[in-house]
């Protein structure tokens, strides 16, 4: 099981990015996806996450500027970033929550990180 991120860069505050995260591999069933960010010296910390069922989940930091959403055919996760401050800056990381056969043993994957540099 791979996932692979995209759509980090540098930006200035106020403007956009968009996260990309697409899983690939032995995928049975995935249930939730989402994206953390660590910014230097800070722990792991998450963003934002949608269930296989369409709920929602965001940091308090981020709600109103942020979407997560969901492309459940093509296996990925996408994070509109609107409003981009000085403290966004991190790298993002993306997860999926998925089983990879029949038995339904969901485990965690995570993608290699991407960096969003958000200057003032």
């Amino acid at each position: 099981v791979q996932l692979q991120a995209s759509g980090g860069g540098l930006v200035q505050a106020g403007g956009s990015l968009r996260l990309s995260c697409t899983a690939s591999g032995r995928i049975f069933s995935i249930n939730a996806m989402g994206w953390h960010r660590q910014a230097p010296g800070k722990q792991r910390e998450l963003v934002a996450s949608a269930t296989s069922g369409g709920s929602t989940n965001y940091a308090d930091s981020v709600k109103g500027r942020f979407t997560i959403s969901r492309d459940y055919v093509k296996k990925t996760v996408h994070l509109q970033m609107n409003s981009l401050k000085p403290e966004d800056t991190a790298v993002y990381y993306c997860n999926a929550d998925l089983a990879e056969s029949r038995s339904l043993r969901y485990s965690r994957y995570w993608g290699q990180g991407t960096l969003v540099t958000v200057s003032s």
